[in-house]
This record gives C-alpha cells, sequence and structure tokens, in this order.
C-alpha cells in the first residue's frame, strides 16, 4: 500500500522532462564514448598485430570495470548518495580516451580500457537513479528516455569511428575528449538538481518492502539478470566481433562494415525507446517474454543469410532484443524499493 501510494505521490508531481533529456543526453555523451573502442578493434589490431583472443580480452577488460563495478557503487550510493560523482566518474572517461590515443603497447590498452569502462561504472547507477527520480511516476518513459540516449550514443560511435577515427589514425581519438568535456559539464548541472533532493530523501521513513517473499525476491532478481546477461552477452558479440564477420565473409571495408554496425546499433536504440511505453501499458513481463524469445528464429538464420539479410536480420534482432530493456530494469527496481542503484 505504501508503495501505491508512493507511485500516486510521483505520478501527481509530474516529469522532470529537462533532467530526463540532461541525463539521456548525457548517456549519449557517455555510451558514445564507450563505443569508440570496439569500433576502432580493427585499427587496433593492424597497429599492434593483436590476435582474436588479445581483442577479446581488452574486451572483458572493459567490460568487467564497466559492468561487473557497477553493483558495487549501486550498493554503497544507496546508503551515501554521491550526485557528485557523476561529473567526476566522466574523468576517468576521459583520462582513459587521451590514453588510447597515444596507448604505445597492448598493456597500456588494456589500462585505457579499464579507465573507459570506470568511468561508466560510475555513471549508470547514479545517472539510472535520477531518472526514476524524475520520472514523475511513469518509471518505463523514464527508463526509455534516459537509454534511448545511450543507445543513440553506442550506434553513433561505430559511425563517427568510421569517418574521423579511421581517416586520421588512433591519434584522433583524442580529439573526442571535448565530447567527455561536454558531458562533465552537463552532469554538473544534473548534480546540483540530484543534490537538492537528497535531504528530502534522507528524511522519508523507510522505503516499502516488496510483495514478494525475500526468497521470491531473490528468484525473480537472479532470472532477471540471467536475462540481462544473455542480452548484453549477445550485444557485446556483435559489437566486438561483427566487422571483422563482414569483412572477412562479405569482403567490406571497414567504413562499410561501421556502417552495417551503426545500422543494428540504431535498430536498438528504436527497441529501447518504443519497449518502455509498451511496457507501461501492456505488462512488462509480456515484453520481457516477446523480446527473449522473439531474437531465436532470426538468430538461427544469420548465418545463413547473404549480405543484405545479414544487415536486415541484425536490424530486426536489435529492435526485438532491446524492447525489454527499460522493463527488465523497472521490473528489478520495483523488487528492490529504495535500492535502485
Amino acid at each position: 500500500m505504501q508503495n501505491a501510494a508512493a507511485l500516486r505521490q510521483a505520478a501527481v508531481s509530474g516529469a522532470a522532462f529537462p533532467v530526463l533529456l540532461a541525463i539521456s543526453f548525457s548517456h549519449l555523451l557517455n555510451d558514445l564514448i564507450q563505443s569508440l573502442l570496439p569500433a576502432i578493434y580493427p585499427i587496433l589490431k593492424e597497429n599492434y598485430a593483436l590476435d582474436f583472443g588479445q581483442v577479446g580480452l581488452i574486451t572483458l577488460t572493459f567490460q568487467v570495470t564497466a559492468s561487473l563495478l557497477q553493483p558495487v557503487v549501486g550498493l554503497y550510493t544507496d546508503k551515501r548518495p554521491l550526485p557528485y560523482s557523476l561529473p567526476f566518474g566522466m574523468g576517468f572517461t576521459l583520462c582513459g580516451l587521451l590514453l588510447l590515443s597515444q596507448a604505445g603497447h597492448f598493456w597500456s590498452l588494456l589500462v585505457a580500457a579499464a579507465m573507459v569502462g570506470l568511468g561508466s561504472s560510475v555513471f549508470h547507477p547514479e545517472s539510472s537513479r535520477v531518472a526514476r527520480l524524475a520520472s514523475g511516476g511513469r518509471f518505463g518513459m523514464a527508463q526509455s528516455v534516459f537509454q534511448v540516449g545511450g543507445n543513440l550514443g553506442s550506434a553513433l560511435g561505430p559511425l563517427l569511428a568510421a569517418f574521423i577515427v579511421l581517416p586520421h589514425g588512433q591519434g584522433s581519438v583524442a580529439w573526442f575528449s571535448v565530447v567527455a568535456l561536454l558531458a562533465m559539464a552537463v552532469l554538473a548541472g544534473v548534480s546540483r538538481w540530484y543534490a537538492g533532493r537528497i535531504p528530502a530523501r534522507r528524511s522519508n521513513a523507510a522505503p516499502p518492502a516488496s510483495r514478494l517473499s525475500r526468497g521470491g525476491v531473490t528468484f525473480t532478481m537472479a532470472i532477471l539478470v540471467l536475462l540481462l546477461f544473455s542480452k548484453f552477452f549477445y550485444v557485446a558479440s556483435l559489437n566486438t566481433f561483427y566487422t571483422f564477420y563482414l569483412i572477412e565473409t562479405f569482403g567490406l571495408s571497414v567504413q562499410a562494415s561501421q556502417l552495417l554496425l551503426f545500422l543494428f546499433l540504431g535498430a536498438f536504440a528504436v527497441g529501447v525507446l518504443v519497449g518502455g511505453p509498451i511496457g507501461d501499458r501492456v505488462g512488462r513481463k509480456r515484453v520481457i517474454w516477446f523480446s527473449i524469445l522473439g531474437v531465436l528464429p532470426f538468430t538461427l538464420a544469420l548465418p545463413y543469410a547473404n549480405l543484405f539479410w545479414t544487415a536486415t536480420l541484425t536490424v530486426v534482432i536489435g529492435l526485438i532484443l532491446a524492447s525489454a530493456s527499460s522493463s527488465i530494469l523497472v521490473y528489478a527496481q520495483d523488487l528492490l524499493p529504495g535500492r535502485v542503484g
């Protein structure tokens, strides 16, 4: 009952759309930078004579810091909110970018990937909390607006890499430090808004408990984490190796392969944008089931497709796979009220 009352109160207050748009734009800038790393793998592979195992190790290093550290940051900030950690975390990304542009050997690439990932691990838990605070009770919509910024950034990264980094070389990665500085400036404004709401949050009573038992919450969370793992395992695999597959199978140029990667990631962004509001209307479980099972036939057909159908299938896969992103996160936040991070 307390939870329902809180939702009604949030809905009455209305969504803070300027804040939502600002945090979504920051997400776009953050994930644009994040996506540069896999987008320039063909350059790094050639410049440092890397094998595919070393390329995979760069991805693993990035994902460990970008993903596995997020729950640690979220656990800490649930108890001690750190609104100004948003621009501070972007500072790690800035340092990683600069190191990536001047890396002298493979191990410095790993350090650069870790720093870029560390910035992401700080950004996502707190920015997701800001999106929920600014939602006005429309949690699916707010998560969609927030996430679509990140997915648009992920789609733009390969495109910018194709037309900026490829022609001008690895050193031009440093030019994207301007993007990181812009993100820091926007996040400083978001942090001021967020900091003004921390005293009110602390003065509230303890958050309501979930209607499920503790065992039920644990089991459901485990299922949601497994679904997210499978979804992002799929996406990370395509991000890392899709361009190599297109180059080696169909003889495409690096730029042409980046354009097809942009199509996949752009479709993923559209899927995120439409999936959240649909989940608010028809139910999140239905959207989740459709997203997870709906990609199966298209995935099975992918290895047998020619170039046109490969591009077409990946667009369909991106749309369907992304549709559950907001629903899964909002479902998890509802299971653990007061522990958004």
